[in-house]
């Protein structure tokens, strides 16, 4: 048996994993900025590190899946207040498209090369 993907499933799942990234992202900065109190030396080798063209392309996608879940939260919130039932579906892709010209507008800067 198959299972049908609709836009609120869709939209749910993405949700969840772009939530979980950013707790990920969270843990993470707090680690690195706990090589403050290890002196300065300690705490430039680490921001070197992550000056590389690796991590500038993973801070492009922080870009994206804040954007995402801050859209999508928006969008959940209409939609529990009741206002657009109706216009689920429209609701998510004027997200997705309003997501992706900020993030097109955000990432230029960002972009290492």
């Amino acid at each position: 048996m198959f299972y049908r993907w609709h836009v609120g499933t869709v939209a749910w799942i993405l949700h969840r994993l772009s939530g979980v990234l950013i707790v990920v992202y969270l843990v993470l900065h707090i680690w690195v900025m706990s090589f403050l109190q290890k002196g300065p030396e300690s705490f430039n080798r680490i921001m070197r590190l992550l000056e590389s063209p690796l991590f500038k392309l993973l801070e492009i996608g922080l870009l994206g899946v804040v954007i995402y879940h801050a859209l999508n939260g928006i969008r959940l919130v209409i939609l529990d207040l009741g206002w657009g039932m109706a216009h689920q579906k429209k609701m998510f892709w004027a997200v997705v498209v309003v997501g992706i010209v900020i993030f097109v507008l955000g990432a230029i800067p960002l972009y290492p090369f």
